[in-house]
């Protein structure tokens, strides 16, 4: 893809959503981590319920491995998961006590070191806690960017990611992050995407594909009139 089809795609994305943002609920590194790593396979919105009670219950570390993790995994239940979750949380919590002084590190390298917590949570928190340009893969972000043609629909999420960083300006990653996760959580969704007021239809395979299938429907209902 050409440099100036890039900078349209983030310019458009830009345009439609310019005050993209992390939608989970914190107010601290600690609390951002624990966020991210309860959002695997859940969304934020659910996520954001569950730790409005959460984190009025639970403070610092300290406070996690004070409870039974039957006590957490009953805080934490109507989260998918929960149970390797809750076991993950108390492990994490364990080993910033002893390792980093109760403090979430900011070291990308020590972050996916972390109980829970993989590439994709390390590069969330790095960007949106401490400020380092990251690019998160998540659900939303590799499927608009397959879409797009930023990335082959047979790459990996890794591979996404590498191809991201590589097109786009190391300044905007985060921000890019976030407006593609905007883009396919409210615009390009993975069922029903808004195809039909797309501004970038016309890079979109698949949509050029949805919305020919449609025209063909609307013509053969009209012949069957």
């Amino acid at each position: 893809m050409s440099t100036l089809k890039v900078r349209r795609i983030l310019d458009t994305i830009g345009e439609m959503f310019p005050d993209a943002h992390c939608e989970l609920t914190h107010s601290n590194p600690f609390e951002l981590t624990i966020a991210v790593l309860l959002s695997a396979q859940c969304t934020d919105e659910k996520v954001n319920k569950v730790t409005d009670s959460l984190f009025k219950k639970y403070t610092k570390p300290e406070d996690y491995l004070a409870v039974p993790l039957e006590e957490l995994e009953q805080d934490i239940r109507s989260i998918g998961l929960y149970r390797n979750k809750a076991k993950n949380i108390q492990k994490l919590c364990q080993l910033i006590i002893e390792k980093y002084d109760g403090q979430i590190p900011q070291e990308h390298s020590q972050l996916v070191e972390l109980p829970g917590v993989g590439r994709k949570t390390a590069n969330v928190v790095v960007s949106n806690a401490f400020g380092v340009p990251a690019i998160a893969v998540d659900t939303h972000v590799e499927r608009v960017s397959k879409r797009l043609g930023l990335a082959k629909a047979e790459d990996s999420v890794l591979e996404v990611e590498k191809k991201l960083m590589k097109k786009v300006p190391k300044e905007e990653w985060t921000l890019t992050h976030h407006r593609l996760i905007f883009f396919g959580r409210y615009h390009c969704k993975a069922q029903n995407p808004n195809c039909e007021i797309c501004p970038l239809l016309d890079l979109c395979r698949e949509g050029k594909k949805r919305m020919n299938t449609l025209k063909n429907r609307k013509t053969k209902e009209v012949k069957t009139r």
